[in-house]
Formats: structure tokens, sequence, C-alpha cells
């Protein structure tokens, strides 16, 4: 039975992993190495230290509804998206909710995890930690590491010959940017078109003289807000889409997104991405379709070069007088502490089963917390994985043995890439790995059973947002309060929005209420038919 938990990292993943260990009735002790909580979501203006902070302009790209901890909704007067205060308020919240601080060791930094001697017996674990220059040993029977996978900045400069030689212009990552005002009256190149790519890229073409925009990408852009003004991961996240995901071919899936994306904007026209195209990504930016239009941002291709004051770029064209260079392409993680037999076998989140535990242990008592990509929040994501593994730390759930693990790890090994400069794109689905880590930990709703017993819930799941409150209707850490917030989701969404009421008279929702009502047999229906053929990551009920 493990007692002592060690957590390292106050972010969104350890305050998370803090209360689930102490909903299983076990002993955490959290280890931030800074001053406070909040982890990415903390913003400060230096960028002197190691720490990764967002930018002061950010804006989350999943909506409250769809990003909040599972048992606990935010504020119903909070905007559907957030700015990084709000974010950090919510944090301080979900603390002092549930008494985490008293958990946690500020300013402490986690030197070094490796098995104790007896390991294969005990499963026990020595952290050496470091507070204001003196050094702790301790001993934990298992750790849960929440540092996330933003910690070291991707720099390809190999890929961009002369960047280092001859360009005689600034550089930097984007992990150094905090806003716009040292880029005023400048000709900036930014490269990479991910989601902080396309945001930097707006915020500067309102300073700069010239912003330039370089992509190698298949890219399409997507606006936070949907149909009929609301969240677009709320109208879109859906069960009843994930069905039909998974019902309906590939090709005939990507034709439908694709002409729904460019039922906004011709994404060709304006040198984004061709619906011909396999190799594709999703980011999120209602204002860069304009600026493209307006020319305050120029979209290029790949960089081939760099001269002294130009980028030469692989159509042949040249951006003349570029002042800055700023790299928009991501982070690398990294797990120091960890020992070296450990630390060497996690390539990436394939390399752990089910993105979670490194599977050649001889006891389960080490987790990696929120190295995973989703179509979703990961936030939502990492609370998920934390129930599950804290489950398993108090003996409730089990894992199979280290040689089905490995097994199973094995079946994900990605093939050698044609392209050792390209990155790849280890985005999941979030409906599919949530169930997943749900069925895993014994929280998966069953969509029959519910529809046998409160249709009227079962209609909200199915075809309303795969909201994190699913999660707690069934199973250990079930949530009294889960049902009224499904069905009152929209509502909270709305709320922050009657600063000014008008009347209005339409109403359509009872027609969409019958027809969700006539749909959702058929659409079970066809589920059962189907789950005798089942898909890896997809089972319409537990």
């Amino acid at each position: 039975m493990v007692l002592r938990v060690a957590v390292i990292g106050a972010g969104a993943g350890g305050l998370a992993s803090v209360k689930c260990c102490l909903d299983e009735g076990l002993e955490p002790t959290c280890f931030e190495s800074s001053e406070d909580i909040g982890g990415v979501w903390r913003y400060t203006d230096s960028t002197d230290n190691r720490r990764v902070s967002v930018y002061r302009s950010v804006i989350t790209n999943t909506s409250k509804e769809m990003s909040c901890f599972s048992d606990f909704p935010f504020p119903e007067d909070f905007p559907s998206y957030l700015p990084h205060s709000l974010v950090l308020e919510y944090f301080r919240m979900y603390a002092q909710h549930f008494d985490l601080l008293r958990h946690v060791r500020f300013q402490t930094t986690v030197l070094s995890v490796r098995e104790c001697p007896d390991f294969t017996s005990s499963g026990q674990w020595e952290v050496v930690t470091e507070t204001e220059g003196v050094r702790e040993s301790h001993v934990f029977d298992a750790v849960m590491v929440c540092t996330g996978h933003y910690q070291e900045p991707y720099l390809p400069l190999t890929s961009f010959p002369g960047i280092e030689s001859r360009f005689k212009g600034q550089q930097l990552h984007s992990r150094e940017y905090r806003d716009v005002q040292a880029f005023r009256g400048k000709r900036v190149l930014v490269v990479g078109i991910g989601n902080t790519g396309g945001d930097l890229s707006v915020e500067l073409s309102r300073v700069a003289a010239k912003v330039f925009l370089s992509t190698r990408s298949n890219t399409w852009v997507i606006s936070r807000v949907s149909d009929h003004g609301f969240p677009f991961d709320m109208v879109n996240t859906t069960r009843f889409n994930h069905l039909l995901e998974w019902l309906l071919p590939s090709a005939l899936t990507r034709r439908i997104r694709f002409r729904k994306f460019n039922s906004w904007f011709n994404h060709t026209n304006y040198g984004l991405a061709s619906s011909k195209s396999s190799k594709f990504k999703m980011i999120i930016n209602e204002e860069l379709p304009f600026c493209l239009l307006s020319g305050t941002v120029v979209l290029k291709p790949n960089v081939k070069e760099f001269t002294e004051s130009s980028a030469v770029f692989e159509d042949g064209t040249t951006a003349e007088n570029i002042d800055v260079v700023l790299f928009a392409t991501g982070y690398n993680f990294s797990f120091p502490f960890l020992q070296e037999s450990v630390r060497s076998t996690i390539n990436d989140n394939r390399s752990l089963y089910k993105c979670i535990f490194p599977p050649q242990l001889e006891k389960p008592t080490l987790a990696i917390i929120g190295l995973i990509q989703l179509t979703g929040s990961i936030m939502v994501g990492s609370e998920m994985q934390a129930r599950w593994v804290t489950g398993v730390f108090a003996g409730w759930n089990k894992l199979p043995p280290p040689s089905r693990m490995m097994a199973e790890v094995l079946k994900r090994k990605p093939p050698v890439k044609r392209n050792p400069h390209e990155r790849e794109n280890l985005k999941m689905s979030f409906i599919s790995y949530m169930d997943k880590i749900a069925a895993c930990a014994g929280v998966k709703p069953s969509m029959l059973r519910l529809l046998l017993t409160d249709p009227q819930l079962a209609l909200a799941i199915f075809f309303g947002p795969c909201s994190p409150y699913q999660y707690r209707l069934v199973g250990r850490g079930r949530w009294s309060g889960a049902r009224a917030a499904i069905l009152t989701q929209w509502q909270r969404t709305l709320q922050p929005l009657r600063t000014r009421v008008v009347g209005d008279n339409s109403n359509s929702s009872p027609g969409w209420c019958w027809l969700c009502l006539l749909a959702l047999p058929a659409a079970l229906t066809a589920g059962f038919l189907f789950s005798k053929y089942p898909q890896p990551g997809w089972s319409p009920w537990a």
C-alpha cells in the first residue's frame, strides 16, 4: 500500500495530483521550484530564469467548461475564454477550496529521483531536494512527475543555414517574448505557425513595420467562436461527432472537416492549406485571416537560408532587411532529475504505458503526468491521469505485468522518419484518450445505462459537449454535483454575456431536443452493432 507520494511541480497537473492523492488517502508532498503555484500560467515579466511562462496577451484556446477540473467548475461570471490572470485565480480558488497549499513546499528544487536499493521489493524512491542551498534526502513510496512538456525551448538552428554564422539581426525563441514593445517599428520574421506563432504574428502586426510568417506545414485555422456564437470546443467535441468519425470512412470525415473549415475562408487562396494534403495541423486564431487579407502579416514558405539581413525562402523569394527572427518552434520536455536508466527510455509519450507509466519498471510507482497533446484541454487530461494513477498507488486499480505493458508500448513505436528535422504531431483525440483512461480508472459513464435510467442526462452527454463533469458521474471520486453541472453548462457559458439583455422570442431548443431524442436510440443502436468490431481507443459504452 503506497502512503507517501512525491509530486514534482505545482502547476495544473501538480495541483490535481495532490488533490487526487488526498482523495485516495495518500500523503502527498509537492515540490515547487518557484515561489508560487500556477506553472506556465503564472505570468512574469522576467525572462532571466529558466522558468517558462505564458506571454502577456495569451488567451486560452479551450473554453472554461471544457478546461475545468471535473469537480470544480469555473465561476459562472468568468468569460468562456480566459486570460492568464483568471486561470491563475482559478488555480488559487481550487487550491484553497481543497486545502492543497499545506502540502506544497515552495522554492524547493528536485535534484534527483533514484530507485532505492530495495526497489524491486519496496518500489520506493530516494528524492533529493534543495531549498535555499540546503539539500535534503527523502524516501517516497511513489513519485508523480508533473513538470509538463513546456520545459526546454526547441531551437532547430541547424535547419536554417546562416542564422548563426551570417545573420546580423536579433534572434530569439518565443519563450523570451512577453509583449510587443521591443518590436515596435521593426521588420520581424516569425518561424513556425503553431498557436503561438499565429498569436504572436497577429499581435506584432499592430506595431511592427512588417511581419512575415514562415511555415512548412499545411495549417487549417479555426475560430474559438463557432455556430451561433458558442465556443468551438463545446459545439464540436461531442460523443455524437466522435461516433460519426468512427463510423464514417476517414477520407469522408476529412473531406467534411475541410469543407467546414473552408466555409469560413478558402485556405488554399490564403496559402495556408490544401484539401488534397493528408498531413495537416489546426490552430486557433480569429484574427490571422484578416491580417493576411490586409497584408499586415505576409505568409511565406520554409526558410532556405539566412544572409546578413535577409531570409531566403524555399520558393526563391527573399524578405529583405529583417531585424528580428522569432522562433515559435515549440518546446522539448526533459526530466534531468530522473535516474539515467529511466530518463533514457522516455523519448516521447509513446515510450510510456498509456502515456503515463514507464513500462520497464518492476514496480509501477513512477508516473509522468501531463506529457500529452490532446485535441482538447491538457489540464483535463492531466487530472484524469492523476485520478487513475493515484488509484493504482492506492491499490484500487491494477496494471498488467511489465511484459504486457512493454508489448503495448512497442506496438506504438514510430516508424523511421523520412525527414529527421520534421517534428511529429503526437496529438490524440480528446474523447478517445479520456475514455481510455477513465475506463482504466472505472469512471467512464455508460451511455446505455444512462439512456435507460436518466434519458435527459443521456441526451446532454451524447449530443452535448464532452465536458469533464461526465467523468464524475460514476465510480470512485463520484461528485454529487456532476449531473447539475452538465445540465447547466450552457447557462454558465452564456452568463458572462448577460451584460446587456435584448428581447428575442425565437427559440429553437424544443425542436432540437426532439431531434436529439429521436436520433439517440438510432445512434446507440448503430454503436452497439459496430461495437462487435471495435476500433482501437473507442467504445460506445463502458
